[in-house]
């Protein structure tokens, strides 16, 4: 049987790159997709599988091969496998004509069905039960890679999708949302996505219906963001969800990770399910809670009760946007200009500013058709919205010192966060506390188990708690020098706050 498999593998093709990315396209490696079909818990006899967006048929071979080696096998695998890219069928059909050969030595009867269509166009009808629809698939298992792309606001998708009941921004989701609608009752779901949906506003209504609808049995992340897809360039951390359709919830969810080689070790833990996702959190964040450092840093976490409408602090994102307002950039300094500060004028906790020979402008012209681009004067606390890849810390905040930079406006580039006061600065106390804490290891390990990608939003930084003014104010008094070391940090941060 090894070889009959051998040869399955083999039979798998890889389109070309240009027209993956088109169509949003990240094809499964046979080791994560054996991950994958290891997963399923249920012992059907009769298996009634659904792969969506199946490229070349990783996932359905590595699902029929689990089945085929059990000691009591199934009666009966029956496969639909949608695919929309004519260059992959004829590899399709190959590989499910090859898991038919190897049910058929297993002893358990096979069929499959192969539909190039557009999955949303063809599920909708499905998932709604259209009058016109002759056949109304459920299904008791699925396991799917999806597509990564977002989805326009006006596009023909988006109106499908909100025609079934669906507001998402981004392929992915409309598929897994469309997959579950299409399970039976009972039926096990395994997928790999981005990790982006476990927070954010833009997936809020995914994950209100996913939860209600799905029970949570084990979410799988990658140490790194390129590990699982080594050969393309995804800059998202990925995450395998297990999850059963059943509105009960489970006391637990497995929690597990490996670094995505073939030959990785697998380090898994048990979490309570109130500790994935908190009954009270308005916004439902999902958070993976890999180990113990992550369970210290919610706990710690979990003390702070301050809002930002507590604090009277707002957090914005930078109105400039670079392209947009071209015309008004200016290299160097100008009598008619105001400062503009970008992550590259970060240095040692505060903004330097002019930066000599940066590759960004260092300024923008201060006129009417400017003003409503640029805040006034004050001391604002910076956050950057964007990370590199394997950065060492996903917040980074920086204070803007007007007593260093004297101008009367200043203008933060688009790919900033700034904390004001009704859109004035902050008391220089409360500004050091502020950018301390945030720039805790301790708000960096809890950030991470529900932020998976390169963005740190507006909206993320209102979701955390804070501690109160006083606290943060007695913190910013203490520290008199920037450039802190993370440790000296961490211990100031600790030993006032914690």
């Amino acid at each position: 049987m090894r070889v009959a498999v051998k040869q399955l593998e083999n039979e798998l093709v890889t389109p070309g790159q240009d027209r993956r990315h088109e169509l949003g396209q990240f094809l499964t490696p046979q080791p994560v997709a054996d991950f994958m079909a290891s997963l399923f818990d249920s012992r059907w006899q009769e298996w009634n599988l659904l792969d969506a967006g199946a490229g070349t048929g990783a996932l359905s071979v590595a699902l029929v091969k689990r089945l085929c080696a059990l000691r009591y096998k199934p009666r009966n695998i029956s496969i639909m496998a949608c695919e929309v890219d004519e260059t992959l069928l004829e590899s399709l059909h190959s590989t499910l004509q090859g898991c038919g050969r190897e049910c058929e030595r297993a002893d358990i009867r096979f069929s499959a069905s192969v539909l190039n269509e557009d999955f949303i166009a063809a599920a909708v009808p499905m998932a709604g039960g259209d009058l016109f629809t002759s056949s109304q698939p459920r299904f008791n298992a699925a396991i799917v890679n999806p597509p990564y792309r977002k989805i326009r606001s006006d596009s023909s998708t988006r109106l499908l999708l909100r025609s079934a009941g669906i507001e998402t921004s981004n392929l992915y989701t409309g598929f897994v949302a469309l997959i579950t609608k299409l399970l039976a009752a009972g039926g096990e779901l395994v997928a790999i996505t981005p990790r982006s949906f476990c927070n954010g506003p833009y997936f809020k209504p995914f994950r209100t219906d996913f939860l209600e609808t799905m029970s949570l049995r084990r979410l799988h992340v990658f140490e790194s963001r390129s590990a699982a897809f080594s050969r393309d360039d995804v800059l998202q951390e990925n995450v395998i969800i297990h999850a059963v359709k059943n509105s009960a919830k489970p006391e637990s969810v497995i929690i597990s990770s490996s670094n995505g080689t073939p030959t990785g070790a697998i380090s898994e833990r048990e979490v309570n399910y109130h500790g994935v996702v908190s009954p009270n959190d308005p916004l439902q964040f999902i958070h993976l809670a890999e180990g113990e450092a992550q369970d210290n840093a919610r706990a710690i976490m979990s003390q702070f009760t301050a809002t930002l409408p507590d604090l009277g602090l707002s957090v914005s994102t930078g109105r400039v946007v670079d392209f947009r307002a071209k015309e008004f950039l200016r290299q160097n300094p100008e009598t008619d200009t105001a400062p503009l500060i970008y992550p590259c004028h970060f240095d040692d906790g505060f903004v330097h500013w002019p930066k000599e020979k940066a590759r960004k402008p260092n300024a923008i012209i201060s006129n009417e058709q400017t003003r409503e681009l640029l805040v006034p004067v004050g001391v604002y606390v910076l956050v950057k919205r964007f990370t590199a890849k394997e950065e060492r810390k996903r917040i980074v905040a920086c204070i803007y010192d007007s007593h260093q930079i004297h101008a009367p406006l200043v203008g933060f580039e688009n790919h900033l966060n700034y904390f004001h006061i009704n859109g004035h600065g902050l008391p220089m106390a409360l500004a050091k506390g502020l950018a301390a804490f945030l720039n805790s290891t301790v708000v960096d390990v809890y950030f991470r188990q529900f932020n998976g990608h390169t963005q740190v939003n507006a909206t993320d930084l209102r979701s955390l708690n804070y501690p109160v003014k006083a606290e943060l104010e007695s913190l910013g008094s203490r520290i008199s020098t920037p450039g802190l070391l993370q440790a000296e940090l961490d211990a100031l941060v600790e030993d006032e706050l914690f």
